[in-house]
Order: structure tokens, then sequence, then C-alpha cells
């Protein structure tokens, strides 16, 4: 069995970009065809194509809907590690960039302009997000040359807006109704605020993890230590928010968790060390930064007490990777909350699956190879 797919970088995460003609209708399908596709169970992922962290070990599902209002509709999947298993409870803002760069490179939009604008609907959460990619004179620039912090190379620039993000997963900006809760975990009260935008999120101050909040350098192995009380939070926080009914039946994925403390300089508004799949992730979760903007602009939160009430439009985060800057805008009673991010296309490929998975899985490939 043969499988065509791009493999592409979008802001600080890689995936690999497949087709069909309705990606959200043949989940059963791609549960089992992807862990095999990528290498798992394995830690190395030695057997597929997978790349082995949290990061690199994504897909994307694209394929161009009926409605004419959206030009592509997109489905993500964080495909297990160590587990055969795939998670379709959030989606990956990072790999959102490449969507609108490939449906430019394959034709699916024309380029208009010196930006153009993309229609994207991501099928996890409903959300609608609008890209734009710059085209200088009405194309992708011949050689990619915008930067972002936390890639050492050039991509194509690309704008995500999410719009009207709030409460894509649960229904609310403030699942629980409060803007700040108590959870127990680890025979502490830990003082916590939990966020549905662009991802559910629960926020945990950096100084109740005993961090040096003026020494973000010494985060890490900090965190590194407490990994298993922070996830026992965050699972609490799944039930808190009515995503699942116990604490083990929590996602690897969602929600996410991020550790905030004040800034320690004027180049960034606060610190951020998000989780990703129970590790620290080494920048930033989009999905998770548009969740800690909305945060910030909602009074008796977490991060508002460290922000403040502020009308600035930009958002800064500091992040292992560096500032990442989030921006907000209102336009006809439409909110869209964003933020830049680069992307390029790394590979052509054609995957080579040595067994076959079953008569359904390939009835389904059958829409899903080009």
């Amino acid at each position: 069995m043969n499988i065509e797919a791009e493999w592409m970088r979008g802001g600080t995460s890689k995936c690999w970009v497949f087709e069909t003609q309705h990606p959200q209708h043949s989940r059963t399908n791609w549960d089992e065809l992807l862990p095999r596709l990528f290498g798992s169970p394995d830690s190395r992922q030695i057997d597929g194509v997978g790349g082995a962290t949290s990061t690199t070990s994504k897909a994307m599902i694209l394929s161009r809907p009926e409605d004419d209002a959206v030009d592509v509709e997109f489905t993500f999947a964080q495909v297990g590690i160590e587990e055969a298993a795939v998670d379709w409870g959030s989606n990956c803002g990072n790999c959102s960039a490449v969507v609108g760069l490939y449906a430019i490179e394959k034709g699916w939009v024309i380029p208009d302009g010196d930006s153009t604008r993309i229609v994207t609907r991501n099928t996890n959460t409903g959300q609608i997000i609008i890209q734009r990619v710059d085209t200088p004179a009405g194309a992708l620039p011949i050689v990619p040359d915008a930067q972002m912090p936390g890639v050492v190379f050039p991509g194509y620039k690309v704008g995500l807006g999410f719009q009207d993000p709030a409460g894509k997963t649960t229904g609310h900006l403030l699942p629980t109704g409060a803007p700040a809760d108590v959870i127990a975990a680890g025979g502490t009260r830990w003082n916590v605020s939990m966020i549905d935008a662009g991802a559910p999120v629960v926020i945990v101050r950096a100084e109740q993890l005993g961090l040096d909040t003026a020494r973000y350098d010494t985060w890490k192995p900090g965190v590194e230590l407490q990994l298993e009380t922070l996830d026992v939070i965050r699972r609490e926080a799944a039930v808190r928010m009515g995503m699942v009914s116990t604490p083990g039946e929590a996602a690897r994925a969602v929600p996410k968790l991020a550790i905030v403390g004040p800034p320690t300089g004027p180049e960034c508004d606060v610190n951020v060390m998000m989780l990703s799949m129970g590790r620290p992730h080494p920048a930033l979760a989009i999905t998770g930064s548009i969740a800690l903007t909305l945060a910030a602009r909602t009074p008796g939160t977490i991060l508002n007490a460290i922000t403040g009430s502020t009308s600035e439009a930009v958002l800064k985060l500091r992040t292992p990777a560096g500032v990442i800057e989030t921006w907000s805008e209102e336009h006809e009673g439409t909110l869209l909350v964003g933020v830049d991010r680069t992307a390029r296309t790394i590979a052509t490929s054609i995957i080579h699956l040595p067994e076959t998975l079953g008569n359904a899985v390939e009835a389904s490939l059958a829409t899903a190879t080009r």
C-alpha cells in the first residue's frame, strides 16, 4: 500500500499532510492507519515517518468543502509515540499554518494581491481560522524569507486569525463559570484558571511550583520534577471543564497546561512554559497562545493579575524559543485573535506501508490519496 503525502513545517511543529474527501467521517480508519505510518508504538518511531517527539508526530488531513464560504477544511491528528493511539481532541495552531500555504501551492486558492486570504475550518473544534499568506505581486516569493522565534531557517509568512475563538470545545470561555478556581493535587491546593479559546487550557502560577520567577532559564528542570503532579492537575481540570467524567478519561493533548509568571523585562508581558503531551513544550502551542490571550483580557484570571487590564492589541509571551506576539482585533462584531507564523514544504513523498490494514482502511485511502 502506497500513500502520497507532503511533509511540511508549520511554525515550530512538523506534520504529514494528507488529502481526503471527508476527513471527519473516517477517523476510525485513520486511528488504525496513522500509528502504523508513524511507527507507533515505539519511542523512536524507527519503522515509520514520525519524528519521535510531540511536535513532530502530527498529521493534517485536508479536504475541499462544498461550502463556498470555506476554502479548506482540515482535521488535526496528534499521533501517539509510545502508544498506538491518535488524539483528535484539539487543533494544532502551529500546524494550521501549513493549510493556507498548501492550498496555494496545490492551486486550490489562487494568489490575490500582496496578501492572499484563505478561509479555513478546523473540524476538531469547528474553529474558523482566517489565514493570510504573503504573496507579493500575486505570487509566493521564489525564496521564502520570513523569520520567526524557535525556527532557524525562514519560511513563508502566514498570519492566523482565530475567529471568535471562545468556547469552541466546551461551549464557554470560562468552562467552570469562574475566572479562577482551586484544584487539589499532590497534597496542595492549586490556584488555577481554566480557559477555552483556541484550545482548553489550565493555567498555573509559577510561584506555586517553587519556580524562580526572576530566572526564567531555570524553569524547565523545576517543571520536569513536577510533571506527575501537573498531570494530576490537568486531568482534574478536564473533569471540571466538563470534557470528561473522570480524570482517567482525559486525553493526552487536552486540556493543555500553561505555567505563567511575571515578566522579567520590558520585552515581554508574561513568562510562559506550556506542556505538550506531558513534557515542556520547546516553544508554545499556538492554540494555547490564543487561550492565554483571552485569559489576559478576562478580569479575575491568574494571567490577568499579571498583565493587568490593558487595551493593548498585542500580547508578548516569553517562551523557551523566544518572545511570541499575539494580536487581537474586532471588526463588525467579530473578534479575531491571532499570531503570525511561517511555514514551508519540506518534501513530497510516497509512504510505503508493508502490510495491509484491512479493506475499510484501503477504501478510505482511495479518497485520501491524489
